[in-house]
């Protein structure tokens, strides 16, 4: 068997080749899953539901005070507006997380057989093209827009699965965290643009042209991905030799040799990869809590018009992006200073989970403090992408070989998440909205550590045995 050859973290032309695209790729696909959560504030009559704002409320800074009734009315004249309950936004939500769940492993796997370049271009430009036909599909009823939703979901898992079987053939073991989040931050990055930018496209020319203008950015940026990327360094035409040389080596003991069947029954037993796939879901339960409901608690709790929830909602993601790419520096730093691989990923993993999920159990108790609301929201938001350089990648630590898979499937089972978010929120939030939260966000804390503790106990980071190269013999 072949030993991995031990370099210094030097490839920056490999973060160039490899983390240009699919940050290009990966805004538009995560900006187009993230629309309807800013555009639901547009797209609900929701004004005549309470304030939970009293007397005692902060000052607010100039524009944020603005008319809601008037803002409202405003936005029902440029395009249309739904008396859908929270449940039914729950449901709509949701919708678009059914296809992502189901198809990140079959994604992986695809990838891993027919390139990423292929799988992942293919799905983008279907993604692309459903977020033009949104506001078409909500027009026609509320059945067609669930079904397009699911639809776009199929063609987003296939995307995002896709996208791991990249790291098997560019990422370097000792540079894995700062590739790995610079391009998945590119996501939060994505959530960023929309949020910021979706609701000033809503308040001035009306909610459907932002999923006409991030539709059309998304198949500008399926042509950028089909001529920029390529699925490893060997066929990659602008690469230097030194470089190429320096990828190959770093990963000789992790391609396979010749076809291996996969170990399906050693993978199910597997204590280490259940934890990450069991921490990976209550870690996204987290995340889809803030990517889908920052703005609706904005909108419920300070009344701002949709402009304002914009620029609010989108704050905690521009800090998330930034610590996200930081997180992997910081995971790289430590074993450069000889920490044990699996020490750091447990560690990144904790910052990432527990002060995020404590600090949106606050929320409902300091909601009468502006200043309070926003930072805990940026606070919360900012370290959790944190996780992208711990359990995320993990996968690569303990079956580099079935990384592609094993990462599609985890994130897949992760995004069972994603389903139950909006329909839990809904059944809260249908009952009493002020306690709805509270009692939805202790859920979520509980739901958080119950995952943290099980990866903590069983999570390794060496290479298992069923993950290792078997020699076969031929008599």
């Amino acid at each position: 068997m072949a030993t991995v050859v031990e370099l210094s973290p030097t490839s920056e032309q490999c973060e160039f080749v490899l983390g240009l695209p699919v940050n290009k790729k990966t805004p538009p696909r995560k900006a187009q899953n993230s629309i309807i959560s800013i555009t639901m504030v547009a797209m609900v009559n929701n004004t005549d539901q309470p304030s939970h704002l009293n007397s005692s409320t902060e000052w607010f800074p100039d524009g944020l005070n603005g008319d809601q009734h008037e803002a409202s009315k405003h936005l029902s004249i440029k395009a249309p507006v739904y008396n859908w309950s929270p449940q039914t936004q729950g449901i709509i939500f949701s919708s678009v997380q059914y296809g992502m769940m189901l198809m990140q492993g079959p994604g992986g796997y695809l990838a891993g057989k027919l390139g990423t370049k292929k799988v992942v271009g293919i799905a983008l430009l279907g993604s692309s093209l459903l977020t033009l036909c949104i506001p078409l599909a909500a027009n026609l009823g509320l059945a067609f827009l669930l079904a397009t939703r699911a639809v776009q979901g199929l063609t987003q898992g296939a995307g995002y699965g896709g996208q791991f079987a990249l790291w098997q053939k560019w990422a370097p073991p000792n540079e894995r965290s700062r590739l790995c989040s610079i391009a998945m931050s590119g996501m939060i990055l994505g959530i960023f643009a929309v949020l910021l930018v979706g609701g000033i496209i809503s308040e001035a020319l009306g909610w459907p042209f932002v999923f006409y203008i991030f539709g059309s950015i998304g198949v500008v940026c399926c042509l950028l991905w089909l001529i920029l990327v390529y699925d490893d360094p060997v066929s990659h035409p602008w690469i230097s030799s030194p470089e190429k040389e320096y990828i190959l080596s770093s990963l000789d003991q992790q391609f396979n040799s010749e076809e291996q069947p996969l170990p399906i029954k050693a993978m199910l037993k597997s204590l280490p990869l259940w934890s990450m796939c069991l921490c990976s879901m209550t870690h996204q339960w987290l995340v889809n809590t803030l990517i889908i409901y920052t703005p609706t608690y904005i909108s419920s709790v300070f009344k701002v018009n949709i402009r304002d929830n914009g620029l609010l909602s989108s704050l905690p993601f521009f800090v998330a992006w930034v610590i996200g790419i930081l997180g992997g520096l910081l995971a790289d730093f430590l074993l450069s200073k000889n920490f044990r691989l699996i020490t750091v990923r447990k560690i990144i993993t904790i910052l990432g989970n527990t002060p995020p999920a404590a600090l949106v159990v606050a929320l409902p108790y300091v909601q009468s403090s502006y200043i309070a609301t926003t930072t805990f929201l940026t606070l919360s938001c900012g370290l959790s992408p944190l996780c992208q350089s711990g359990v995320y990648i993990n996968a690569l630590d303990i079956a580099p070989r079935y990384a592609s898979l094993l990462m599609g499937t985890s994130r897949g089972l992760a995004h069972s998440s994603a389903v139950m978010v909006p329909i839990v929120a809904g059944f809260f939030l249908n009952q009493d909205s002020e306690f709805g939260w509270r009692n939805f966000f202790f859920v979520l804390f509980a739901i958080n550590l119950f995952g943290l503790i099980i990866y903590l106990v069983f999570a390794k980071a060496d290479i298992q045995e069923w993950a290792r190269e078997r020699k076969l013999t031929r008599l």
